[in-house]
């Protein structure tokens, strides 16, 4: 009985060694990658490329057997590719709807969708316009179409029509407006304008007097500023109120801190939808992200994130006599 129990070891032993010196075996649908190896693509909407990209450049220093290829892209077309499984982890602001979670279940994968992080969404102008105080009424009034010229919203102002800046038609920021800001009804806007993406929005508000641009708080940063209180030179930000009249002192721009309090009204969470067979590289980066070195990323990035203490300190300027 014990050779017996002997010869099986030993016959284990020796099979773990074959299948080992065999290297990686192959799935059916050809994937090789490891938590810690490999190579993948992902799709995030592009509006987060500017942290996700930071997030890579960590990742990929840390594990440098990984090569994830993002594709940055709009809404849509992010969500199809991950329904398709043409990818394994998506980069967006909402949540899986029932039907798109029924569809990946019956592919295989069972989702995992988890929040990683906050951003504002931004209203932005030339710096040539000095009216940079506004109320959320009136930001609802200007997407409803009720306000088309801007002495309508300031009467001094002599800016003439305004035009409306998104990044292009089917982004995240654009599914946000209108989901939570309209209530799920459509821009009625006149003077839309898509450009494409975030870099081209500021580009546009840069050289347009007239022009209003929405995008994510993640685009407003000047990287050269690591306490992220500085915001692009070439426009200007405004600020939102709550109240029925925007005042300097009633209105907060998309800081950190305004995220984290409520000041600021428009803040979305930011999700990674993974739909991994085989736990491997999506799934590790995502959990990377949202673990403490990720997170910490995010918050030098000038984003909110979802985990961790954070800890808000009034300083009062005092002037000497």
């Amino acid at each position: 009985m014990k050779r017996t129990i002997f010869y099986f070891f030993v016959g284990l032993i020796l099979s773990s060694a074959f299948l080992s010196s065999c290297g990686k075996r192959k799935a059916k649908d050809g994937r090789t990658d490891t938590p810690t190896s490999g190579t993948i693509k992902f799709a995030s909407d592009e509006s987060f490329s500017p942290f996700i990209e930071e997030e890579l450049q960590v990742y990929q220093y840390r594990y440098p057997q990984t090569h994830l290829l993002p594709i940055y892209t709009d809404d849509n077309t992010g969500m199809k590719l991950l329904l398709d499984q043409k990818v394994n982890l998506f980069f967006t602001s909402h949540v899986l709807e029932k039907g798109e979670e029924a569809i990946l279940r019956g592919k295989g994968p069972i989702p995992s969708v988890f929040p990683i992080g906050y951003d504002g969404i931004a209203f932005i102008i030339n710096r040539s316009n000095t009216d940079s105080c506004i109320t959320v009424t009136d930001v609802k009034r200007l997407l409803k179409g009720e306000v088309t010229k801007w002495n309508e919203l300031y009467p001094k102002s002599d800016k003439g029509d305004i035009e409306i800046v998104f990044d292009n038609k089917a982004s995240a920021t654009l599914h946000f407006v209108v989901d939570s800001i309209l209530d799920g009804k459509n821009i009625k806007s006149k003077n839309i304008v898509a450009a494409q993406n975030s870099k081209a929005v500021i580009e546009y508000v840069h050289k347009t007097p007239n022009a209003i641009g929405v995008i994510g708080s993640n685009w407003l940063n000047d990287r050269r500023d690591s306490t992220n209180t500085t915001f692009n030179k070439n426009i200007r930000v405004m600020a939102i109120s709550k109240t029925s009249k925007a005042f300097d002192d009633n209105s907060w721009q998309p800081y950190q801190a305004y995220l984290l309090d409520g000041r600021y009204p428009f803040v979305r969470t930011i999700y990674a939808i993974v739909a991994d067979p085989h736990k491997a590289l999506p799934w590790a980066f995502a959990n990377f992200i949202s673990g403490p070195i990720g997170q910490k990323i995010i918050f030098k990035s000038g984003l909110l994130p979802y985990r961790g203490e954070i800890n808000i300190i009034e300083v009062n300027n005092v002037k000497s006599e």
